[in-house]
């Protein structure tokens, strides 16, 4: 099931790692291990953030995805599901409008 990934990093370690020179690697890393279909950076409530697509087969593979980030970083995690066009086509909303309306 493809999942939107958003991560909020808190100041520190954030900023100590950027000092040290360490920040690259560790995001490498990171991003060499959960292999997103996509990543962006960005800002998340006036902070630094990231998004990412990432596919999950169940719920259980929520802390592979989340566990670098929090704790590399006392990062703050959040999943979404997403879907494409085709996807929201297979929903059937005709019928359910039908049942529902």
């Amino acid at each position: 099931m493809k999942m939107l990934l958003t991560v909020e990093f808190p100041p520190e370690p954030f900023n100590s790692l950027v000092r040290e020179g360490k920040i690259g690697a560790v995001l490498g890393s990171i991003l060499e291990t959960i292999k997103p279909e996509t990543a962006y950076f960005t800002e998340q409530n006036g902070k630094r953030g990231a998004i990412f697509v990432v596919n999950l087969q169940s719920s259980s593979d929520v802390p592979f995805f989340a566990e670098p980030f929090f704790l590399q970083f006392e990062a703050d995690c959040k999943f979404r599901v997403i879907m494409s066009p085709a996807d929201l086509q297979k929903a059937g909303l005709e019928a359910l409008g039908k049942k529902w309306a």
